[in-house]
């Protein structure tokens, strides 16, 4: 059953309502005009729950804005949303088109900041690689309403690479969650180093003094000095501070008895307790970066798991820690995104406390 404003439908119950899905729940495509944003395919997702997001096909199928019952969840630059012709590859040009939203993708071969031995720009390309083949399904499966949007990017160049990215956004009608699949594929003849980092970045007001990060943390490593300064409050918010420089964190983090990470941000002030969490398996993104940016305009939390150190890439190789793809290798990432609420807050906290 479709649980509805509360109450749960068949499908039949739902059809007898309404002319067409889409008056509650399902899919829909656009195309976004104005400035940078000139022709970005899109999709918007309703839920039927009050979860509304945006996924953007000309942007690797990154998220972009995301609401919960009118809520804002998601940060968004001062750039906006950015067609990926305006996209600059080298050196720090990625952050010139980094829109924020709720999922930037930064791989496929490198995440991290810019890999001098190969030029490759901050976190890599795939998140301005438009996707291809793609397709959308809402159906029903028995009483339970399914919406699905798959696509492929390809990264890949002359005698080089050739590493596919195939994804599956996926939700269920009357759900707050969504569920996105990848699965990276190495479709050339060589071997290919692969690193992936899921780059979520959750924004006022779910961001604000009073809110936090809440994981079953084992171990926290700040990133550098700076870092060092407020390592002891990790996991903190405050208002927005003239100044405030960025801080990253290295999280250790403890997962369940199934394997899997839950992880969130939560603001009790928020609509009597608001948060977004992920859920996502250890096994395949061992390691885990917060990004505390508590300044002004710039006002953001990433939480990013992923499957490498966020060192430089060149250190990586040195150390034998850098992840590589074989020939027809494939790697499979499931996250699951969320939102929870007032008692579920207490049950979620209670769930994962050490």
């Amino acid at each position: 059953m479709a649980n509805f404003f509360g109450k749960d439908f068949s499908a039949a119950e739902i059809l007898r309502r309404v002319g067409r899905i889409e008056q509650i729940a399902g899919l829909r495509e656009v195309t976004l005009k104005g400035g940078k944003k000139e022709r970005i395919k899109a999709v918007d997702v309703n839920t039927g729950a009050g979860l509304s997001l945006t996924i953007l096909l000309s942007r690797g199928m990154d998220i972009g804005r995301t609401f919960y019952r009118g809520v804002p969840l998601t940060w968004f630059s001062s750039s906006g949303e950015v067609h990926p012709s305006f996209y600059e590859s080298e050196g720090l040009g990625w952050l010139r088109s980094f829109g924020g939203g709720l999922l930037v993708t930064c791989g496929l071969r490198h995440a991290g900041g810019p890999a001098e031995e190969e030029k490759i720009g901050l976190h890599g390309r795939i998140s301005h690689i438009p996707a291809e083949l793609v397709s959308l399904v809402q159906k029903w499966e028995k009483d339970e309403f399914i919406m699905e949007v798959k696509g492929i990017m390809r990264e890949t160049q002359v005698f080089g690479e050739n590493i596919v990215l195939e994804r599956t956004i996926s939700a269920k009608g009357g759900e707050k969650r969504i569920f996105l699949e990848d699965r990276v594929r190495n479709e050339g003849f060589e071997t290919v180093p692969h690193m992936i980092l899921y780059h979520l970045n959750l924004g006022f007001p779910v961001v604000d003094a009073g809110s936090y990060l809440f994981a079953q943390v084992k171990e926290v490593q700040a990133r550098d000095e700076e870092a060092k300064k407020g390592v002891d409050e990790y996991n903190l918010f405050t208002k927005p501070m003239p100044g405030f420089k960025e801080k990253c964190y290295f999280l250790k983090m403890q997962e369940d008895e199934k394997g899997k990470v839950k992880v969130g941000i939560i603001n009790p002030e928020l609509e009597e307790g608001m948060g977004v969490y992920l859920r996502y398996s250890k096994e395949a993104l061992p390691h885990f970066v917060e990004w505390k940016m508590m300044g002004e305009g710039v006002y953001v939390v990433g939480i990013e798991p992923t499957n490498c150190l966020l060192l430089p890439r060149k250190e990586l190789h040195q150390k034998g820690i850098l992840p590589y793809l074989k020939k027809g290798e494939e790697r499979v990432y499931n996250i699951e995104i969320g939102i929870i609420e007032k008692e579920e807050i207490r049950q979620f906290e209670r769930k994962i406390k050490i």
